[in-house]
């Protein structure tokens, strides 16, 4: 049982496609499903394989697996079996944990140059799918991404994703196009290599040229978080630094600065007083009745 689930999420994830594996923990009292069994759930919210008991059980695993997918973020779930709505109830807890398995996020760059390779070695790094586009593009100085056309963003042959993380690095009068086609498709970050003046110059364009105000500011210039970056690894890796944290969901502020560090330094700054247990947060840890 446990090669099939396996054997199908190796299959699923060669070809791309989003689903989540939802594991037993641990079954407290009377439940059909013992510690160990395995679901695979598809982004239709459709048991693909596996089984975690029916009913309740099975209907709120399924729930509680769209929303991995939808955030990312792995949960543990306590399933209240006493809230059988349909037939005898099992009378247990269940607890399960969900992981989201998502195709990894793509990072289109623009443009050639030591910029430009860097983001490129960043992006695989960091568990990017890369491509590069731009007439200067060669294989040679880009081994590690996954694409490398020859050809500028706008051509029909580069792919830009709903959600994909664009940095426009070309430097040329094609540049406003390139970003055009980032926001039209939905990208989740855009950004423009440029100097401050340029970068206006190139928002005024696309506004006359009847792009919406809202969407022109989407596109970030100067791009990166500030770093102090000079070199052009360091530029690069400010712009990968931003982009992180806009998938992430972070702030770019310093660690030391963040409300949960705070607490912990209060707390050893007072030996009486009992050390406040890190909270889960609703993402990670939560308890669903049975639906």
């Amino acid at each position: 049982m446990y090669d099939d689930v396996f054997g199908t999420a190796h299959e699923l994830e060669s070809r791309g496609e989003p689903f989540a594996i939802a594991t037993v923990i641990s079954v407290q009292g009377s439940g059909s499903a013992k510690p160990g069994s395995k679901v695979i759930v598809d982004t239709d919210g459709r048991v693909v394989l596996g089984w975690v008991g029916g009913g309740c059980a099975e209907s709120t695993v399924c729930h509680e697996a769209l929303e991995s997918m939808n955030d990312g973020k792995v949960r543990v779930i306590n399933v209240d079996l006493t809230d059988e709505v349909f037939g005898m109830p099992c009378g247990g807890m269940m607890q399960v944990a969900i992981e989201p398995v998502l195709p990894k996020p793509d990072l289109v760059v623009a443009g050639h140059g030591r910029i430009a390779e860097t983001l490129a070695q960043l992006g695989h790094l960091l568990g990017f799918s890369v491509t590069v586009a731009d007439p200067g593009a060669i294989p040679q100085a880009f081994p590690t991404a996954d694409h490398v056309f020859s050809t500028g963003l706008t051509s029909p042959e580069v792919e830009v994703k709903p959600g994909a993380y664009v940095v426009v690095a070309t430097h040329h009068k094609g540049d406003h196009l390139s970003l055009k086609k980032a926001i039209d498709n939905q990208a989740s970050y855009v950004a423009l290599v440029a100097s401050r003046t340029r970068s206006q110059l190139i928002f005024e364009y696309l506004e006359d040229a009847g792009m919406p105000t809202a969407h022109v500011a989407k596109v970030r210039s100067p791009a990166g978080l500030s770093l102090g970056a000079q070199t052009p690894e360091e530029i690069a890796l400010s712009i990968m630094s931003e982009v992180v944290a806009v998938r992430r969901g972070g702030t770019g502020q310093p660690m030391g600065a963040t409300a949960a560090v705070r607490q912990l330094e209060a707390n050893l700054d007072n030996p009486d007083q009992v050390l406040d247990a890190p909270t889960l947060s609703a993402e990670v840890s939560g308890e669903s009745k049975g639906r």
